[in-house]
């Protein structure tokens, strides 16, 4: 088969995506609303999968994590003290005539220009230097800067008091329950504490699909550490991001590490790693590991007026404790499995489209089919190893629509690992035919054994 460009397998995953209920545009029917999706049935349950897997691997199976969920409203002072009112800005261009606005450095990036590192005046003399335009063609304003939150209002009163914010991230809320889980667990150093949630921001042109939307969650880790041990837990929370993108079952010769150079890390990071990954879109970021130092807790300390230092048990050691951020976008996590699970192959001549998730992110497990639909006898043997599966697994689909082969190109299309199919042969000797997606071969076993 021809190799496909990468846009056009990015096209036929958001296609793909729409058709087969993983992900919709959202507010479709009133013509849409830019930068948000909505999920159906199978990409809400793939979505869960692939936080579920992370809540477990970085929380319940280890000893020094604890969970919260923080509130998406938050005081002000909390965005104040943090830097975000200030400074959580993206550079903003127009163009001068239609008045169509765009961020910056995608402007330049489009115009093959890497906009890295530069300044808001250093792009602005690039796009000048290279004559760049609009999308459009026209030309373009001056950049200026453009905070992402959004604001609102909390309560009946519209004032400089009732001002908040839909939460940019979900990192601060952990921070400002770092005190509160350690007045009541006591944690031994070093511990960290995980959240997962939606987080907003007002992005200037959301695009690429579900990678850079206004609304997206968030899997993120606080952890805290002695400033003396710090680089020991970095290098193990490293280790253990990569097994975790080994069971989302992306490969590793598309995961990247960039060293981020001091001039292009966060104000607050002393050491950051960004993991890059090949999407369909090209190499971009997939997430991020940073040294925040003690800059949020001695934030807290100093405009919130409450002690955040860590007494070590039995001294008078006391000390703000470190934090290390191992910070995941669901969504991109999302849309890397996408693009590593889709596939293009041939069976029997014909062109296949399969979906090779991992087994266990796979949103259905097992479908099951009568041959037939119409012979109910077949139709009655199927529900009852369809009752078996679905009380064991839960993600089993019943499937009788159109003749097997399409059944199994659909099945294939959705990920589903195996397809069980109850034949005239299974009401003589309770055996079944299971199909398997990624061989397409064909085996027959007892429903015993199913069970």
């Amino acid at each position: 088969m021809a190799k496909q460009s990468k846009n056009e397998k990015m096209e036929n995953i958001v296609s793909l995506a729409k058709r087969r209920g993983f992900i919709y545009p959202g507010s479709d029917v009133y013509g849409g609303l830019s930068g948000t999706w909505d999920y159906g049935p199978l990409g809400v349950t793939l979505k869960r999968n692939i936080m579920n897997l992370w809540w477990k691997m970085f929380v319940e199976d280890r000893e020094d994590m604890f969970g919260v969920d923080a509130a998406i409203l938050m005081n002000q002072k909390v965005w104040q003290a943090s830097g975000h009112v200030d400074t959580f800005v993206d550079p903003l261009c127009e163009d001068t005539l239609n008045h169509r606005r765009f961020r910056t450095d995608h402007i330049l990036k489009d115009a093959g220009v890497d906009a890295e590192g530069m300044t808001m005046a250093q792009m602005d003399e690039a796009i000048e230097t290279n004559g760049i335009k609009s999308p459009d063609g026209n030309p373009l304003s001056k950049s200026r800067t453009f905070n992402m939150m959004f604001e609102t209002h909390v309560g009946a009163t519209h004032d400089e008091r009732s001002v908040s914010y839909l939460r940019p991230e979900t990192a601060q809320g952990i921070f400002t329950n770092y005190k509160n889980v350690v007045d009541s667990f006591y944690p031994d150093l070093p511990f960290g504490l995980a959240q997962q949630g939606k987080a907003f921001r007002n992005e200037i042109s959301p695009r690429d699909f579900i990678f850079r939307s206004r609304e997206f969650e968030q899997m993120e880790i606080e952890y805290f550490v002695d400033p003396g041990e710090w680089e020991a837990s970095f290098d193990a929370l490293l280790k253990d991001i990569y097994a975790y993108l080994e069971a989302l079952g992306l490969p590793l010769e598309n995961i990247h590490e960039l060293e981020v150079p001091a001039e292009d890390r966060a104000h607050y990071s002393k050491r950051t790693i960004d993991i890059e990954y090949d999407f369909p879109i090209g190499k971009e970021e997939l997430l991020g590991l940073a040294y925040r130092t003690d800059f949020d807790l001695g934030n807290i300390q100093r405009v919130g007026g409450r002690g955040m230092e860590y007494t070590i048990k039995g001294t008078n050691t006391k000390f703000i404790p470190h934090v290390i951020e191992p910070s995941f976008g669901v969504e991109r996590a999302l849309m890397a499995v996408l693009s590593a699970a889709y596939t293009e192959d041939e069976v029997n001549g014909e062109k296949r489209v399969v979906m090779k998730f991992p087994e266990h992110l796979a949103p259905v497990k097992y479908a099951v089919s009568p041959l037939l639909k119409n012979k109910p006898e077949l139709v009655e043997k199927a529900r009852e190893v369809y009752s078996i599966l679905k009380k064991k697994h839960g993600a089993v689909m019943w499937d009788d629509n159109g003749n097997i082969g399409k059944r199994y190109r659909r099945q294939d299309e959705i990920g589903t690992p195996y397809c069980v199919v109850i034949d005239f042969d299974t009401l003589e000797d309770d055996t079944v035919t299971i199909r398997y997606r990624d061989t397409t071969e064909q085996t027959r076993c007892s429903i015993s054994e199913l069970r």
